[in-house]
Formats: C-alpha cells, sequence, structure tokens
C-alpha cells in the first residue's frame, strides 16, 4: 500500500505560480511512475503531466506543456509539480498518482487514470482572473 498526500495548492493571480508536492508513505516510490490529474467542476478528471520511475521520461497535456514541470525525488519519496504562467483554467483539484512499474529503469510514463494504482486526496487550486 501506498499513501500519497498533496500540498502546496492555494489561491493564485493569473501569470503567477504554485509548486505543488506530493508526498508517500508505506513503500518507497522508486518502483512507481507517477502521475499529476486534475478535476474541475462538473469535468472529468484529466491528466496533466507524469514521470517515470526513474524520471527520465516525462509527458504533458498540451494544455499544460510549457508552464508545468513534473519531478521527482525518490529518496524523499516526493514528487512536485512546478505550475508558471497559471491561468483560470488551470483552476481545479489536483491529484497525484502512483503506478507499480516493475522494470528497473522503465521509462514508461501512462496518460490514462485508470492504469493507476493509488491516489492521493487532492489539494484545490484557484487561478484569479
Amino acid at each position: 500500500q501506498v499513501q500519497l498526500v498533496e500540498s502546496g495548492g492555494g489561491l493564485v493571480q493569473a501569470g503567477g505560480s504554485l509548486r505543488l508536492s506530493c508526498a508517500a508513505s508505506g513503500r518507497t516510490l522508486g518502483t512507481y511512475a507517477m502521475g499529476w490529474f486534475r478535476q474541475a467542476p462538473g469535468k472529468e478528471r484529466e491528466f496533466v503531466t507524469a514521470i517515470s520511475r526513474s524520471g527520465g521520461a516525462t509527458s504533458y497535456s498540451d494544455s499544460v506543456k510549457g508552464r508545468f514541470t513534473i519531478s521527482r525525488d525518490n529518496a524523499k519519496n516526493t514528487v512536485h509539480l512546478q505550475m508558471n504562467s497559471l491561468k483560470p483554467e488551470d483552476t481545479a483539484v489536483y491529484y497525484c498518482a502512483a503506478k507499480m512499474s516493475l522494470l528497473l529503469g522503465s521509462s514508461a510514463v501512462y496518460t490514462d487514470r485508470n492504469r493507476y494504482d493509488y491516489w492521493g486526496q487532492g489539494t484545490q487550486v484557484t487561478v484569479s482572473s
């Protein structure tokens, strides 16, 4: 079992930045590919970004590419999401997710939320115009 806890959300003006963190407990994150998803009111949960278990491969949705950066620190069991140039349409609850990735050195990243094994409770990000 992996427990994931997100933090760092809040209220920010358009054009501002936030850094989200996802802290894991229960097992080392080094054997998991990780992802961030978000869900706005009345909408489905959507893919934001993902990173392979080694950190060597990443994927971003078109809507955040060039503005958001995912990173991980396996020694500290944390994953981060740096969000710059925020827009009102980025307003959502942001969720961290973990997917077991068995192959050492795997560069697999997962954009499908149904592939993930564990989820955090989410952190609210609100961007005002």
